[in-house]
């Protein structure tokens, strides 16, 4: 059962003449129309021609010429790609598709009908706007799309242009606050490390909102993504001060290892045997040369290991 309610329109496609048909029609109807006139002012200008008669053709003359001069109009072009709304009398009637040149219904309401179908970009500006963690950043997205149903671009939006570039910045906005830019919790997406899962996230998006106009999204992608000028430097500090940490991390486990596997091999080689105390030293000292920054200059001990 269809809603009531649904005021949405849809494409309802209905043909058109040929204009390269109607439009040797209409100039013979125009000569005919002009031929009759002069037959009408002949009859008047004779006399004892009946007046009536040519009074009459005077007039249908006149009226075929208007006739004529209206049935010009109803000629129109398309452009591939194009379609035309055919609106009579404030009632939509169908809509026209196919390139070349047409005729139809000269009292067909004629502005604004004719819509593109081609696929158009939208470049959003840089947009401010807080994250889902609350840090200001900056965005912007290209938007590619097109008009599927010409109906719905014309009768359910006062300006389906400006209505997709609104629309877009306000899914653009909705998707910068629903994600954090680079540091969300485990195994979250972000807007930096989250690449086409994101971009299909603001896709479908931007498809419910433009849908209601008849617009098709193609694609939907991110062109710029970066923190807020005002915060840009502390988050620096803080990505590389994480970037240390995590090296850090790394150096110590490796050299952990590196420890252990010393030990293990002294030990089952017998090489030297260690009591607690020097195994503690031994292990302190070796940690300092494999973590630490600069390079360490060897001390030679020529005594014994007990003094």
């Amino acid at each position: 059962m269809s809603d009531k309610n649904d005021t949405s329109h849809h494409d309802r496609i209905i043909g058109a003449a040929s204009g390269w048909l109607m439009l040797p029609v209409n100039i013979l109807f125009l000569l005919g129309s002009v031929a009759t006139m002069i037959g009408g002012i002949t009859v008047l200008a004779e006399r004892g021609g009946s007046k009536g008669f040519g009074v009459f053709l005077l007039f249908a003359g006149l009226f075929g010429l208007a006739s004529g001069i209206v049935m010009l109009v109803g000629h129109f072009t398309l452009q591939p790609n194009e379609g035309r709304v055919q609106v009579l009398f404030g009632s939509y009637k169908g809509t026209v598709f196919g390139s070349g040149f047409h005729w139809a219904n000269p009292f067909y309401a004629k502005l604004h009908t004719k819509v593109s179908m081609r696929t158009r970009n939208f470049q959003s500006d840089v947009i401010k706007v807080n994250d889902r963690q609350g840090n200001p950043i900056e965005i912007a997205a290209v938007v590619v799309w097109r008009v599927k149903d010409l109906a719905q671009a014309m009768f359910d939006v006062d300006d389906y242009q400006s209505y997709v570039r609104i629309q877009s910045e306000s899914a653009i906005r909705h998707l910068a606050s629903s994600y954090a830019y680079d540091h969300g919790e485990e195994n979250e997406l972000t807007l930096r490390g989250g690449g086409e899962e994101v971009m299909l996230a603001l896709k479908e998006e931007l498809q419910v909102r433009l849908g209601r106009a008849g617009v098709l999204v193609d694609e939907a992608r991110l062109m710029h993504l970066a923190y807020a000028p005002e915060i840009a430097q502390a988050m620096l500090r803080r990505q590389q001060a994480e970037a240390i940490i995590a090296a850090r991390s790394k150096i110590v486990h490796g050299a952990v290892s590196m420890v252990e596997q010393a030990l293990k091999e002294l030990d089952a080689k017998k090489v030297v045997e260690f009591d607690e105390d020097r195994k503690a030293a031994m292990v302190s000292n070796l940690l300092v040369v494999l973590c630490g920054d600069s390079e360490v200059t060897p001390v030679i001990n020529t005594g014994t290991l007990h003094h």
